[in-house]
């Protein structure tokens, strides 16, 4: 695992008790995911990764995985940098 995909799966096993969330694992498939948590979600990220979430962001496949996540975030990051 990158250090992205640490941070991310730190931060999910929060609210996963005992599971032991693998990358490609649809935390939506799982049921731990309500409203309220994919709020945080979304907060953590662009707190942590210093990004910002557009509402064109907002999809199901951005977030469904580990791998997902960490792929939004290499690509919202790498538009920070070639700015």
């Amino acid at each position: 695992m990158n250090e992205i995909q640490v941070k991310i799966k730190t931060f999910l096993s929060k609210f996963f008790g005992n599971h032991d969330l693998q990358k490609d694992e649809d935390i939506f498939a799982l049921g731990f995911v309500n409203s309220m948590f994919a709020m945080q979600l979304v907060l953590f990220v662009e707190q942590e990764f210093q990004i910002v979430i557009e509402n064109e962001d907002l999809e199901f496949e951005n977030f469904r995985t580990i791998n997902s996540i960490t792929n939004l975030v290499e690509r919202k990051t790498a538009v920070i940098i070639h700015k």
